[in-house]
């Protein structure tokens, strides 16, 4: 990835966890960047940003005290999180911590998709749709 990329991601994932940027400006600086797609590993504790040409940079994710993995998948309880970080009643570091309370172990962001899939690890997923975005 080109240095001008790496640096947009390690901007972004900063303000993230600090809280001054919101998903959808997060999504729009990354596309401009050619990131095409992100992977967040939770239980791995790192993101994977990915371009068209397959090229990945890896940052890790400083999740200090945060939950184990619940063992089963709740649907819900990703929506609530959800919910709580975009009415801003909560941070990213939070939401990742709820989420993985509902038994989430990765999730994908697909920029040209338009939408952000949630993994359980029993299986059971859930797929968030961009604002606006036409349902599949």
């Amino acid at each position: 990835m080109e240095a001008r990329t790496r640096e947009t991601i390690r901007e972004c994932a900063r303000l993230s966890f600090a809280g001054e940027i919101t998903f959808p400006e997060v999504v729009r600086r990354l596309a401009a960047e050619g990131v095409e797609r992100y992977h967040a590993d939770l239980v791995g504790r790192e993101t994977s940003y990915y371009d068209a040409t397959e090229r990945v940079e890896k940052k890790a994710l400083p999740l200090e005290g945060a939950p184990a993995i619940a063992e089963r998948f709740s649907e819900e309880g990703v929506r609530q999180a959800l919910a709580a970080v975009q009415g801003r009643e909560i941070g990213y570091p939070d939401f990742l911590r709820r989420i993985m309370a509902a038994g989430t172990v990765a999730y994908t962001v697909f920029f040209k998709g338009r939408h952000v899939l949630y993994a359980g690890r029993d299986g059971g997923f859930h797929v968030e749709r961009f604002p606006g975005a036409p349902p599949h």
